[in-house]
């Protein structure tokens, strides 16, 4: 069909070189249209890519007519070019005028003419119109080089003034360059040039308003090296397409499918990004190659014709389709401003695709002249041939290959970043929560567990196409299946919420592994044994700045352990939460599931807590509030040989499971406003004066010296009470002489008036921080120092320290105060003569594994526990016939101190009561503490709390030591 038949009377000598070389001509006419041809089929191949089967065949039914054309123009004479290019100039200028008033509106532009279910663009029938005119004025003889001038300029004012109109500036850059490009060809003098170059370039500015804002960024960016500004979104998406595509592109891949929705224009304008990507380099390769394949072709062609329109049709053609090829290729690889000029043959367009195909037909028309032999025609060498034309050709060659070259560089030097920006911008990914590690006491009774929910989402792009699958999801969640239908058809394309399911059917769910299905854990941490623990178990919430300060690294919307023991070991409970990818399209919406990685459950936490005997402890102490009127109380059970707290009892009480989620404001707005301050962890945040419960470690300070100040069987006289340096303290019951066991027996204030005024606040400071008094105990959770004052710590808060802070220090009194657990500490120290670290946690384990302890400070050896006996004895005396008597019958031979001591913060102005103890006297393997404040006589409001506590002790001592 489209053999080229040379034509005319040929030399008698078949085999002449002339002969030959017409034979060589013709089959490069014949691989030129083959070359254009293969740009066609490419352009239908990436649009089956990326739009469809349809939008392919309608692309080359489009281009049918081209064909037509190229076969009827192939034959016209070349005499004829003339009235040829002024009847399609003609129709060109006629059919821009009616395109503001017939013509298609799309984008804020108005390019198109429909005709019936095709649409004409004008300015691309202008672009073959303007170049054959163009190519018959320039070629005249008949007028002089400055009337051809004016005359090419004025006939391309017209239909670029129109193309400008509409707007589009694209086409009228190129009609603009194909009028330069024709003047230079033409061989017009430089001096009438030059002129109306300059004149350009000083106009140039002037055009800077008829740019849209985005192409002036565009521009400014390109000038700056800004790639943001250069094509910000769209040069980006260009990039990761030509990355992507990789050597040979991956048209399969679902995922490079749906990648070539982000790419706009992926049909036109980036159409060469586009087949980059779907059918990698070597295609674009391939294009680049037939394209200058085809330029040189036309170059040669060109020269090659008999007559100077010949000429300068074929060399305007080569140089307009090769300039619009290299600026089309360069936009899409950001090597220059992305201009919205399309791929010729390759991108999608049939208007430009028939002017291409018939303009080839005009050019191997004008070749197949030339081969003719005409008497009558002037000798080649009488007509010069275009200007310039082979630097031209070559110019646009090493530009395309240079494209190449960045095309191959983006993919080796930038493969790897904008492959992943590609994968991550139609990837979206919901955080799915780990388990949190539980929570139990010693004996594995829960304290801290989870509610197991999941969330069932399903992508509705997935379940439209799967109507089985929401059938089969309906059962699982026991909802009709038109319900679920209904939910689905409904959706705006979103990822839609399916039910609420508990672990079990979660399961199930999971384990049928339906299309378009996730599950979406949210589980909710709850506490069984509610306020009973709550103080110092903690809850959880939502991270904040300071979480991220204080672990470095923790993801953005984690939820963490806010308080207590859950933000003690929030590390080890946590988990690392899990994820569900899915692709979306670039609105957003969920098509298809990705990646997923399964959520990883906390540790399980054990603590030393007995459940037993915290239930226990703070039943006692609720009802030591309930009868003494007391505000709040504070109590606390220890292991003195380790430090493991084995119940701590706190009131009033905070329900834990208030902190949600969700949050019940409402009920932790009412406790924050309560008295007694149930957020607080009582026995660890609460500092109280300690009163007589003091009184050992004053005596502990007097006997860890080489010589005491006092021997502890020195009798000395006491009476009711103590006068120094002209104020007199009061004794709470006049007592006789008494050496340090009886005074501590009776809790003898005068004794301890006059042994503190001889030790001396820093001495008993010192002392009394060795035992943990006035310093943190290192308890796993929050604490309160409470102080052991001294006249500079005093001095250096801005107090100050009188001659009767001195002699009330050594009752417990004035500057001074402590924690339940702080006594408790020095109680156990005292004891045993080694120093406790308290702790909760025992040993964290994953479920089913081997559990790994806890780690925790070994105890510590008083260098002064040898001289501990005498204050001992004295607290063995407490109970066997001092101020305590009533923990005689616990069960075992008790070491006890009984304190009321005077509390401005009480808030019903009543003393504090205090006790604290261990036993068995022996081998001690529990040490209590007790604080009721504002509940009077320590005996008699914490004694029963400690009694009970103790008998608990005596009874279940086998267990607690398990």
């Amino acid at each position: 069909m489209f053999g080229f038949n040379t034509g005319g009377p040929l030399d008698d000598d078949s085999a002449s070189p002339r002969r030959r070389w017409e034979i060589v001509n013709a089959w490069l006419d014949r691989l030129a249209v083959a070359a254009a041809f293969s740009l066609i089929f490419l352009g239908a191949l990436n649009l089956y890519a990326v739009a469809g089967r349809g939008a392919a065949v309608r692309q080359l039914a489009v281009v049918a007519p081209g064909v037509l054309l190229f076969v009827a123009l192939r034959r016209v004479r070349i005499e004829r070019l003339a009235a040829l290019g002024w009847v399609v100039y003609g129709l060109s200028v006629a059919l821009l005028a009616a395109v503001p008033v017939v013509g298609m509106a799309t984008k804020g532009a108005r390019r198109w003419i429909g005709v019936g279910a095709f649409s004409v663009q004008p300015s691309e029938l202008a672009k073959l119109g303007l170049l054959l005119v163009l190519a018959h004025i320039l070629s005249s003889s008949e007028r002089s080089p400055g009337r051809r001038l004016m005359w090419a300029v004025g006939l391309w004012a017209v239909p670029t003034g129109l193309t400008l109109l509409q707007p589009d500036l694209s086409t009228a850059m190129l009609l603009t360059a194909l009028l330069a490009a024709m003047l230079f060809l033409a061989r017009i003098p430089w001096r009438y040039l030059l002129p109306p170059i300059g004149a350009a370039l000083i106009a140039a500015p002037l055009a800077l308003p008829l740019l849209h804002d985005y192409q002036l960024q565009r521009l400014q960016g390109f000038l700056t090296g800004s790639a943001d500004m250069a094509g910000g979104y769209t040069l980006q998406q260009a990039h990761i397409a030509v990355a992507m595509g990789g050597l040979t592109g991956r048209f399969s891949d679902e995922a490079q499918r749906l990648l070539a929705e982000y790419l706009p224009e992926n049909h036109t304008d980036l159409a060469f990004a586009s087949l980059a990507q779907q059918f990698g380099l070597v295609a674009v390769l391939g294009a680049l190659a037939v394209t200058v394949f085809i330029v040189w072709r036309i170059a040669l062609a060109a020269r090659g014709s008999r007559t100077s329109v010949g000429m300068l049709v074929g060399a305007g053609l080569a140089v307009l389709f090769g300039t619009q090829v290299a600026i089309s290729v360069a936009g899409n690889l950001g090597l220059l401003p992305i201009a919205g000029i399309p791929f010729p043959l390759l991108s999608y367009g049939g208007s430009a695709a028939i002017v291409y195909l018939a303009a080839f037909g005009v050019v191997i028309a004008a070749r197949r002249d030339g081969a003719r032999r005409r008497l009558w025609a002037p000798p080649r060498w009488s007509r010069p041939s275009p200007r310039g034309l082979a630097r031209l050709a070559f110019g646009l060659t090493l530009a395309m290959g240079g494209s190449a070259w960045y095309g191959h560089h983006l993919q080796t030097a930038r493969g790897d970043s904008l492959r992943q920006a590609g994968l991550t911008q139609m990837t979206r990914c919901v955080r799915l929560p780990a388990l949190r590690g539980l929570i139990t006491d010693r004996h594995g009774a829960l304290l801290a567990g989870n509610n197991d929910h999941s969330e069932v989402a399903g992508i509705p792009a997935t379940l439209r196409r799967q109507p089985a699958a929401v059938t089969t999801l309906a059962g699982l969640l026991g909802r009709p299946t038109e319900d679920v239908t209904k939910t689905v058809s409904s959706s705006d394309g979103m990822l839609v919420k399916l039910g609420e399911v508990d672990g079990p059917t979660g399961q199930r769910i999971s384990e049928a592994k339906l299309p378009g299905v996730a599950l979406l854990p949210s589980p909710q941490r709850v506490y069984p044994a509610g306020p009973l623990v709550g103080p110092f178990v903690g809850y959880t919430g939502a991270d904040t700045d300071k979480d991220h300060q204080r672990w470095p690294g923790l993801p953005i919307g984690e939820r963490v352990g806010r308080a207590g023991l859950e933000r003690r070991y929030d590390p080890v409970l946590r988990g690392v939460a899990g994820e569900q990818c899915f692709l979306v399209d670039p609105k957003g919406r969920p098509v298809a599931l990705d990646r997923y990685r399964a959520p990883v459950p906390g540790l399980n936490l054990r603590l030393s807590i007995d459940l037993g005997l915290q239930r226990q402890m703070t039943d006692a102490l609720a009802a030591a509030l309930t009868g003494s009127g007391g505000d709040l109380g504070g109590a606390v059970a220890l292991d003195p040989r380790t430090g493991q707290v084995l119940a701590m009892a706190s009131l009033p009480s905070l329900d834990n499971n208030v902190y949600g989620p969700p949050l019940d404001e409402a009920a932790l707005a009412q406790a924050k406003a309560a008295p007694g301050h149930p957020t607080l962890e009582h026995a660890t945040q609460v500092a109280a004066p300690p009163g007589s419960i003091f009184k050992p470690v004053v005596a502990a300070a007097n006997l860890a010296q080489p010589t005491p100040v006092l021997p502890p069987n020195t009798v000395i006289p006491t009476g009711g009470s103590y006068t120094y340096e002209g104020h007199t303290f009061k004794n709470w019951k006049a007592l006789g002489p008494q050496s340090l066991v009886g005074a501590i027996a009776w809790s003898n204030d005068v004794y301890f008036y006059k042994l503190g005024v001889m030790l001396g606040p820093e001495r008993i400071h010192d002392i009394g921080t060795a035992l943990g008094a006035g310093v943190p105990t290192g308890i796993d959770i929050d604490e309160s120092i409470g102080e052991v004052g001294t006249p500079e710590s005093v001095k250096k808060r801005g107090g100050t320290w009188y001659s009767a802070s001195t002699v009330v220090l050594g009752i417990g009194q004035g500057q001074i105060t402590a924690t339940p657990i702080q006594a408790a500490r020095w109680t156990a120290a005292i004891a045993t003569g080694q120093l406790v670290t308290p702790r909760f946690g025992l040993d964290f384990a994953a479920p089913d594994q081997p559990a790994a302890a806890v780690p925790g400070v070994p105890p510590s050896p008083l260098p002064f526990a040898g001289a501990l006996g005498p204050v001992r004895d004295g607290m063995r005396q407490v109970v066997g016939n001092g101020t305590a008597t009533l923990l005689r019958d616990v069960g075992f031979t008790v070491l006890a101190k009984t304190g009321t001591a005077e509390d401005p913060s009480s808030t019903n102005g009543d003393t504090d009561a205090w006790l604290v103890a261990a036993g068995p006297a022996e081998d001690p393997g529990i040490a209590v503490a007790v604080l009721v404040r504002g509940g009077g006589h320590g005996g008699e409001s914490a004694g029963p709390v400690a009694k009970s506590v103790l008998q608990y002790f005596a009874a279940h001592r086998a267990e607690l030591a398990n």
